[in-house]
């Protein structure tokens, strides 16, 4: 079961069921948060030749094996998650991925 979250921008009221920020255009090893927080979704635009990973960990740094919440597919694909993480986000794209992200 998914949780909707309300979020109020201009005086109206947005439910979603996924993220309500998001980032583009991921290349390389990215912090998308650096305090707790939950991953929606993941897109991968750009097919890479390797997989890529979602950590639980406030910095690039931190990313291990211990803390990964989901390998990223090296296929053009849609991944929702919906998972909570209590370090922070970190996103590391395969080689040559390109990866858009939404969370809260």
């Amino acid at each position: 079961m998914t949780q909707a979250y309300q979020a109020v921008i201009n005086g109206a009221g947005i439910v979603s069921t996924g993220g309500i920020y998001s980032s583009l255009n991921i290349t390389a090893a990215t912090v998308i948060k650096a305090t707790k927080g939950r991953i929606a979704k993941v897109i991968v635009l750009v097919a890479g030749s390797t997989a890529g990973s979602v950590n639980d960990s406030a910095t690039i740094g931190g990313v291990a094996a211990s803390n990964l919440v989901s390998t990223i597919p090296a296929a053009v694909a849609s991944i929702s998650l919906d998972f909570p993480c209590a370090n922070g986000i970190v996103v590391t794209p395969g080689t040559g991925q390109t990866l858009a992200v939404s969370f809260i």
